[in-house]
């Protein structure tokens, strides 16, 4: 028990470090950042119940005020924006990377855990992240989802990123690996 409380508070502290890395900021409002690659990591290696676990805790944190999302932003306003879809879409991805994970044996740990991150860190995510950006912005969806697109090679680096990660855990320590248990 004290392990998963240790690895799900882990991977939320993983993720506010990530938000240290420069943000790229685009027009839609929504910025780029490394905090997806948290995302996916944490449902590669945690599962889908702790992965999303940790992204809930972490997003709690940033909801009562600490400075967690890259660029030093927190509190409830973070909420109130166009990333808004993205932001709540962080723990679906995160579940859903892991449900892949625990459920899909393919090619072998690199090629599981990307192809995970692409349907849990990419389009589990997108999916909530066009329809808030298209709220927020009062666009129509489609117009939305075309000011998504930016984001597409850099996460398709992070999915890849993903894979290397969690395949190098994998052959260091397999027990590390939750989601392959």
């Amino acid at each position: 028990m004290e392990r998963k409380i240790a690895m799900t508070a882990l991977f939320a502290a993983l993720t506010a470090a990530l938000g240290l890395l420069p943000k790229l900021s685009l027009a839609s409002g929504v910025p780029i950042t490394a905090q997806t690659l948290g995302v996916m990591l944490a449902g590669a290696v945690l599962g889908a119940r702790l992965g999303a676990l940790s992204v809930l805790l972490f997003l709690a944190l940033t909801a009562l005020g600490l400075p967690l999302l890259a660029g030093g932003r927190g509190g409830l306003g973070v909420f109130m924006g166009p990333s808004v879809g993205f932001l709540l879409g962080w723990p679906l991805g995160a579940y859903v990377t892991g449900l892949v994970m625990e459920r899909l044996r393919v090619g072998g740990v690199f090629v599981t855990a990307t192809l995970a991150a692409v349907l849990g860190g990419i389009v589990a995510i997108y999916v909530p992240g066009i329809i808030g950006m298209a709220a927020m912005l009062d666009k129509p969806l489609p117009e939305a989802a075309l000011l998504a697109l930016p984001f597409i090679p850099g996460d398709l680096i992070k999915a890849i990123c993903t894979g290397l990660v969690v395949n190098a855990i994998w052959r260091a320590r397999p027990e590390a690996v939750a989601s392959l248990r």
